[in-house]
């Protein structure tokens, strides 16, 4: 039976523009178990100010852990997402990213396929990112981390198109990061699709996505930056984990919402189903 948790994704403080040393206390504060980091490359003004939660890869990853060590919380993952087909960004991004996270503790790099540059076409942009996956890919196995591919971008809006990506390159380190909320938008069935790539998982976004924007953007959009508070949209969770249970592995459920108001009430709802965590 599957071992579920629940974290955070480190949008939740985003609106709050607040740095991440802030929001891994208010994570723990609302009981989290997990966070999801974002990780960026070089500096940026918001992040050195303090206003925005983004951990630079210039830094210590052994700064991110300590922070989360001194909060009693643990890296589900981190948010590593690069476009895949344009590998003069990606492979190094991606690299680094891996190389990162397996210093910091994290298990999972988190990616998607991103936008494309528009002038290559399908099936240079699948090669692109075979070309991209099998350099991180190697890199990865070395250091025990997998890649979380997530439906995210025109390619991967359906399940076949997301499975086109993971077979792109055999590795044990490729799997698949599901976006419950990205799947909804994309006008597909949440829960077949989750079913389809149940045993290929290795994290999963749970965003939970309002009636509102639902009705105005399904079918017309990939995906989108972060939902509403699990339990106040259109995702039946307890289906989401009934799914999930028959696994023998540990998946975490990383939140992926707005406001700290959406945080605390997410993990209020999703305990019903998976119980305390701390």
């Amino acid at each position: 039976m599957a071992m579920i948790t629940i974290g955070i994704n480190m949008e939740f403080v985003r609106s709050s523009d607040k740095p991440f040393a802030w929001g891994v206390a208010k994570a723990a504060e609302l009981g989290y178990e997990y966070i999801e980091p974002m990780v960026h490359w070089g500096r940026e003004l918001l992040s050195e100010a303090g206003y925005f939660h983004s951990f630079s890869m210039l830094d210590d990853p052994l700064e991110m852990r300590e922070i989360c060590e001194k909060h009693g919380v643990k890296l589900s993952g981190l948010s590593a997402h690069t476009p895949l087909a344009k590998p003069e960004t990606s492979v190094n991004y991606l690299v680094q990213a891996i190389r990162f996270a397996g210093e910091a503790g994290a298990p999972v790099v988190n990616t998607d396929e991103g936008p494309q540059h528009g002038f290559t076409g399908e099936e240079i942009d699948h090669t692109l990112m075979q070309y991209v996956l099998t350099i991180a890919a190697k890199a990865a196995e070395r250091r025990g981390i997998l890649i979380g591919l997530e439906p995210h971008q025109i390619y991967s809006q359906t399940p076949e198109g997301l499975d086109r990506i993971f077979n792109l390159v055999a590795s044990p380190a490729i799997g698949i990061n599901f976006d419950t909320g990205n799947s909804y938008l994309c006008n597909q069935d949440t829960y077949q699709w989750l079913e389809h790539v149940r045993d290929r998982l290795v994290h999963l976004h749970a965003k939970d996505i309002s009636v509102e924007q639902g009705e105005d953007e399904r079918g017309k959009v990939t995906g989108t930056p972060v939902g509403c508070a699990c339990g106040e949209g259109v995702i039946d969770w307890g289906r989401i984990i009934d799914i999930l249970s028959p696994l023998d592995r540990e998946i975490c459920l990383s939140v992926e919402c707005g406001t700290v108001d959406q945080a605390a009430a997410s993990i209020e709802h999703l305990r019903q189903f998976v119980g305390p965590q701390k």
